[in-house]
C-alpha cells in the first residue's frame, strides 16, 4: 500500500482544491493537492515540497485531519490529510489542468477522486472552517 499526502489549505475560510491534469491518473477529478511520501520524509516534509513542486506556493502544516484507503485498479492507497496554511507565493499549475478555492458549502459541486471522497464527508460535518 502507497502512503501518499493530501493538504486542505485554507486561506480567508476558503479551502484549496485542485483537478488532476491530463494525462494523470483520475485524469479531471478534483483532489486535495499532495503527493507520495518519499524514503526518510515525514508526511509533513512530504506536503511541503509536493504542495512547492506542483504549485510553487509555501504551505504551513497543521493538524493531523484524517485519513482515507482506497483500492484503485492499479494500487491500493493510504491518503494522510493535514490542515495546511497558505504562507506564500503564487500559484503555477504543473501537473493540475486547475484550481479553485471553494467554501464548504460549494464543495459538494465538484467531482472528487475516490480516496478524497472521505475527506469531503468529514469536511461536510465540520461545518465551517
Amino acid at each position: 500500500m502507497k502512503e501518499v499526502t493530501a493538504a486542505i489549505i485554507i486561506k480567508d475560510d476558503l479551502i484549496l482544491i485542485a483537478q488532476r491534469g491530463k494525462d494523470e491518473k483520475e485524469e479531471g477529478m478534483w483532489e486535495f493537492p499532495g503527493g507520495k511520501i518519499e524514503i526518510g520524509e515525514t508526511d509533513e516534509q512530504c506536503l511541503k515540497r509536493e504542495i512547492k513542486e506542483e504549485l510553487d506556493i509555501d504551505i504551513e502544516v497543521g493538524d493531523f485531519f484524517g485519513e482515507s484507503i482506497y483500492d484503485y485498479s492499479y494500487g491500493e492507497i493510504k491518503l494522510l490529510a493535514y490542515f495546511a496554511q497558505f504562507i506564500s507565493g503564487e500559484i503555477k499549475l504543473s501537473v493540475h489542468s486547475s484550481i479553485r478555492w471553494v467554501t464548504i458549502k460549494e464543495i459538494d459541486k465538484f467531482n472528487f477522486a475516490p480516496a478524497d471522497v472521505p475527506l469531503v464527508k468529514k469536511l461536510k460535518n465540520l461545518g465551517a472552517i
